[in-house]
């Protein structure tokens, strides 16, 4: 295994070291509680704009703290995304700490950490299965509704059940905690004439505010970088809540995004040419036609009761209602291309349509009790879950369907832009119907030894099953009453200062195939953390640092001499003994008034039993930067901000259509951003952000090796925003 050459030892002793720690924090232990009472108003220790000092459910469900919780955790506010436009679900991965993207084309993306697939996500901290492959565009969908996303690295299968040792995503929704009139209204425009205008208003609904509603609505339309790409996105949001009484409170409301992008890539461009050579494309350059679609809603009804009884023990219930609906008209792009000529590529016309649907029931008893003169907190839970996913296609009529599927010839790609839309059968064809059953019991404890030592132990039993047919064949794998453990240690060196680690263990069926069409080996191995957390400055600064080992067994690598069929386009192959281990730095907060600032570093190696390194296309280095500072005095209406994100080089490797051992590699590269704000008066101000700044030309995945896609260009967006209250 390849060392890791960050002076760990060092950071460690420096962060706890007394005369390091510029303020001592007293009330460290009078801060620590069970959870939230549902029943009221959230309290919050705001510790600057990008940092919240909150009990989150995301990795234990017992309700704990940044600080409390044995795993790496970062938080991306709503002001931290207002101030730096972050819009997407992939705008939040690209810019969150530890964490990247891959894009597979304008719809779908896969996210990572530490080496491995993020597939674990939780909306308001419940777990939720999002459509096969998310191509009902959850990966692209809007954050205007969302009051923060957390980011839980590490093994979370004590809630999630089966999943990657990678991270765990939840998206926490706005709530109306508003018993006055307040909101905002905020238009905006940008590069390839851009255009948004949004909305988010909260009200008490009666005299005394124990009825409360929010509403949230934003509109987006506008060009593109690539040819013919232009977007259209709607949004919105309606949440009421209801004090019950003082210790009950409903919960109930709906979302909706619907997006409908003109010309979707489905695929990407070519990277070689036929004698071997690399192309290399203007970042405009695409395999759309205007004809293409890739038309996506997404409805979620939701409900949920929450009831704090006399002894303090805290009751939560939660009905989701998940409703996914896609329409497409694209086309796949293969072949191998000529270098003088620019022919030899044929596309598949492509056409169809589908709906996915989910139901969850989430159900969790948590609260305190008292053995051995100490106070111990536990959490008990069960969930329940079933999705439905089914699509169906048509076929252009008077094609060419030799081989089983459409192919139509390109002709010269250097002239692109006479496919024409086809006419298509009227008949549809069914090639996709899933059933995903999920359900899984837990309970978990945290122990006080003293009142500086705790341990978190626990366990759930998961199963997953899924059954059906796709079009690569018969889907049926999936496990039954798997348990899963977790482990967790801290101990508070100082009041500022306090040391963890935390142990599970994993398990998780996958969809992956080989090249002969069959399913891997369930993924299996274990997950470990050590870190220290600590506050400084009256806690307005935080820092983590962790060091993580993940091992796994049967890990899917994708199989880059496999010659993908539009009926299967990748193939992979199980890797046995992948081990990563690294190490990860955050640091968090407000230092000084008006400064915030979010910076993290990421290091790790991943290699399989024999040493060879693994998911080499995903960054193994990682620094992300983003800080703004409010002017005070004459200039006390201005903030200026900005950052940087940088990543090490990436690579995939195989055989080029000249039949020679290749390698596809993104240099390392760092995406700059800048910002400004202007505040009129309180309720008015003007923000311009700028991203890309150097307007560097980099690849957002290589991981296809004959295949790639540009990232975004320099690019600019200005906003005017009016507050009220």
């Amino acid at each position: 295994m390849k060392s890791i050459r960050l002076p760990l030892a060092a950071a460690v002793l420096l962060c706890s070291h007394p005369q390091f720690s510029l303020a001592q924090s007293s009330a460290d232990s009078a801060s620590e509680h069970t959870g939230p009472q549902e029943g009221a108003i959230e309290e919050m220790l705001v510790t600057g704009k990008y940092s919240v000092e909150k009990t989150l459910s995301t990795a234990t469900g017992l309700g704990l703290t940044l600080q409390e919780t044995p795993q790496s955790v970062s938080i991306l506010t709503f002001e931290r995304m207002q101030d730096q436009n972050i819009t997407t679900i992939l705008e939040a991965v690209n810019n969150a700490v530890s964490v990247s993207s891959e894009e597979v084309d304008n719809v779908r993306n896969n996210f990572y950490s530490r080496g491995f697939r993020i597939d674990s996500y939780q909306i308001d901290g419940v777990p939720t299965s999002w459509s096969l492959g998310g191509d009902s565009g959850e990966t692209v969908a809007d954050t205007a509704i969302y009051e923060r996303i957390e980011f839980v690295r590490g093994a979370t299968g004590l809630l999630t059940g089966v999943g990657d040792p990678s991270a765990s995503i939840n998206l926490v929704r706005k709530h109306a905690d508003s018993r006055d009139l307040t909101g905002f209204v905020d238009f905006a425009v940008g590069s390839w004439d851009k255009r948004r205008i949004t909305a988010d208003v909260s009200s008490g609904l009666n005299q005394s505010g124990s009825l409360r509603g929010r509403v949230v609505a934003r509109a987006l339309e506008g060009e593109s970088h690539v040819d013919y790409y232009e977007d259209d996105k709607n949004i919105f949001y309606g949440v009421l809540e209801s004090d019950l009484t003082d210790s009950t409170l409903l919960r109930v409301g709906a979302s909706y995004q619907h997006s409908d992008p003109k010309s979707t890539v489905w695929g990407a461009l070519p990277t070689f040419f036929s004698d071997g050579s690399k192309t290399d494309w203007d970042v405009s350059k695409t395999t759309a036609m205007d004809w293409n679609r890739w038309e996506t809603t997404n409805t979620n009804y939701f409900a949920s009761l929450s009831h704090v009884f006399n002894n303090g023990w805290e009751l939560n219930a939660n009905y989701n209602k998940l409703f996914y609906e896609k329409a497409t008209k694209l086309l796949y792009v293969y072949g191998s291309l000529d270098k003088e000529t620019g022919t030899g590529l044929n596309a598949q016309r492509y056409r169809s349509d589908g709906e996915s649907e989910q139901d969850s029931i989430d159900v969790q008893l948590r609260g305190d009790y008292q053995l051995f003169n100490q106070v111990h907190d536990f959490a008990l839970g069960a969930l329940y879950s079933d999705q439905s996913a089914d699509t169906f296609t048509q076929l252009p009529l008077g094609g060419d369907m030799s081989g089983g599927f459409d192919r139509v010839d390109v002709g010269n790609f250097y002239e692109w832009g006479g496919l024409y839309e086809p006419e298509w059968s009227d008949e549809r064809t069914q090639s996709q119907a899933s059933e995903t059953e999920q359900r899984g019991y837990y309970g978990v404890t945290r122990l006080s030894v003293t009142d500086k030592l705790k341990f978190i132990v626990g366990g759930r039993v998961a199963t997953w099953l899924r059954t059906g047919f796709d079009w690569s064949g018969t889907v049926d794998y999936g496990n039954k009453d798997e348990f899963i453990p977790y482990a967790g240690a801290l101990y508070d060196v100082t009041d500022n200062h306090r040391v963890y680690a935390s142990y599970t263990e994993i398990f998780k069926p996958q969809n992956n195939r080989d090249a002969n069409g069959e399913f891997l080996e369930p993924l299996v191995g274990e997950s470990s953390e050590i870190g220290l957390k600590s506050r400084f400055l009256d806690d307005r600064l935080q820092t983590t640092v962790a060091l993580f080992d993940i091992r796994q067994d049967n890990l899917a690598q994708v199989d880059t001499n496999f010659e993908g069929t539009p009926e299967q386009q990748t193939a992979y192959i199980a890797a046995q003994g992948a081990e990563s281990t690294g190490i990860e730095i955050e640091v968090v907060g407000q230092p000084v008034d008006g400064w915030n600032i979010s910076a993290g570093y990421t290091q790790y190696d991943i290699e399989d039993a024999d040493g060879n390194d693994l998911n080499t296309d995903m960054p193994t280095k990682q620094f992300k930067l983003f800080t703004s500072y409010q002017f005070s005095g004459a200039l006390s209406g201005l903030m200026i901000g900005g950052g940087a994100n940088w990543q090490n080089e990436t690579y995939s490797q195989g055989e080029n259509p000249a039949g020679e051992d290749d390698r596809f590699t993104q240099e390392a590269y760092t995406l700059v951003n800048a910002m400004a704000r202007y505040d009129f008066t309180d309720a008015l101000s003007l923000q311009l952000n700028a991203a890309n700044l150097t307007d560097e030309k980099y690849y957002t995945q290589v991981g296809q090796f004959s295949s790639f896609r540009y990232g975004t260009p320099r690019n600019y967006t200005l906003g005017v925003n009016y507050r009220f209250d």
